[in-house]
């Protein structure tokens, strides 16, 4: 008789048999159709069975199911979008178009030094997006950038109260300027004058006046001479010159002596409103403190001279610059040329003009916009068609009163043929003149032939 324990092996052996049995009938292949067999019959097991390949794809599918909850891309799709990714970000800033798209990637990259610490890509974008007139988005990227790290660096903030001006938003430059200790960025004079140069451009006078006065008792900003310079042609763009004179004294007051900057723009106001006497008096006044003057200075005492007709003074004024070391430029040339022409030194003029060249400086479109509406003035129709021609050929085109004065001139001294020369550089103008511009041109030389 079998033991207890032989009867228990002798059964687990037999289970273990049939196990096997039944698991190599269930992996077998079916040789023919069951006749209940539905319309999966063709398939080797039924569609929810638990093959080892279905497991394996449900643990895979488990493991990154978090990254396959959307649906796969196209190919295309996929491989345009890597492309994109995989481009620079100042790159694909540089060629977006879409307003949206553009604010979208500028704010996603916020934290890229590459991008922050770029001031090409700043203006660029911000430029671009007050163009598409999107000042919502401009904010937006600005108010971002300042509550970053580098909004603690006050060139930082300079950057951002100059791109707030360049969009055409100075009530939110001059906001930024005042609320930079939420930032923990100190002020100074640098973003102080940022400010006052935006409200400047803006003409919000009366805010930039404000800011100014209140600039040491409120903000404890210590003013430079940039500070006081930029009030002090503010007040002169206003006409009040009185008022900038005082401004330039309150310097002295202060502690920050006047330069030649300050004296050269009071001095120009003065002179532009007819107060010779001041003018004048700034002139000598700022010699006597040892500022030299500049070009600029002298080409402002020039103007005025040629405004009274003095062109020999003038003339002599330039002899002066060369004496102290100052080079004139094409803006003193074209007003020494204008003076001989204004006192009827014709030859003097032309002189003049073609010492310019022997001086290393050649002249500009309005050098010869002067020289051909004054020879034209003077008769001399062959000189000015010669300086016409090259101005045109160069693509600076005097004015349209000039070119009827010229075409006139030369129809009346039977030069059709130079009229003719003129008449072709016209019309080959990018961009073209009007229709009633040209309609007038051809009129002159029509009425010129029929009328000999």
């Amino acid at each position: 008789m079998l033991s207890l324990g032989a009867i228990r092996k002798l059964c687990a052996a037999f289970d273990a048999v049939a196990l096997t049995v039944i698991a190599a009938g269930l992996s077998r292949q079916p040789s023919g159709r069951h006749p209940f067999s539905s319309a999966h019959a063709h398939s080797p097991h039924p569609v929810d069975f638990p093959t080892i390949a279905a497991c394996r794809a449900a643990v895979s599918k488990s493991k990154g199911g978090s990254r396959r909850r959307q649906p796969s891309p196209s190919p295309a799709a996929a491989a345009a979008a890597v492309e994109e990714e995989d481009q620079p970000v100042l790159f694909r800033i540089k060629h977006e178009r879409d307003p949206e798209r553009l604010y979208e990637l500028f704010r996603a990259n916020a934290h890229n030094r590459l991008l922050v610490e770029n001031p090409f890509a700043f203006e660029d974008t911000v430029a671009r997006l007050a163009g598409a007139r999107r000042n919502d988005l401009v904010e937006e990227i600005l108010e971002q950038h300042k509550a970053l790290p580098q909004g603690r660096r006050e060139g930082f903030v300079v950057r951002i109260i100059g791109l707030y001006g360049k969009a055409g938003m100075p009530d939110h430059a001059l906001r930024t300027f005042q609320e930079m200790e939420m930032y923990g960025c100190p002020r100074t004079a640098k973003s102080l004058n940022a400010t006052l140069k935006v409200l400047q451009r803006a003409r919000l006078f009366d805010e930039a006046l404000l800011l100014f006065q209140e600039g040491s008792e409120k903000y404890g900003v210590e003013l430079d001479d940039i500070s006081y310079n930029t009030v002090v042609k503010m007040l002169c763009d206003m006409g009040e010159l009185r008022a900038a004179y005082r401004v330039m004294q309150g310097m002295e007051e202060a502690g920050v002596p006047p330069d030649v900057i300050t004296y050269t723009t009071l001095m120009a106001a003065f002179y532009k409103h007819g107060q010779r006497e001041v003018g004048d008096g700034l002139w000598n006044l700022m010699r006597l403190r040892g500022c030299n003057p500049t070009l600029t200075s002298y080409n402002v005492r020039i103007q005025f001279l040629i405004n009274r007709r003095r062109g020999w003074q003038a003339n002599e004024l330039v002899r002066k610059m060369y004496a102290a070391g100052i080079k004139p430029d094409e803006i003193t040339y074209n007003l020494i040329i204008k003076g001989f022409f204004m006192i009827g030194e014709h030859e003097m003029a032309k002189t003049v003009f073609g010492a310019m060249h022997g001086r290393g400086c050649k002249p500009n479109s309005k050098v010869y916009q002067t020289m051909v509406h004054y020879l034209c003035e003077k008769r001399d129709f062959d000189l000015a068609f010669r300086l016409c021609k090259d101005s045109m050929e160069k693509n600076w085109y005097p004015s349209v009163d000039t070119i009827n004065q010229l075409l006139k001139g030369l129809m009346a001294i039977s030069k059709d043929r130079n009229a003719r020369e003129i008449m072709k550089l016209v019309t080959g103008r990018k961009p073209s003149y009007s229709d009633d511009e040209m309609k007038v041109f051809k009129e002159i030389l029509s009425h010129g032939k029929t009328g000999r």
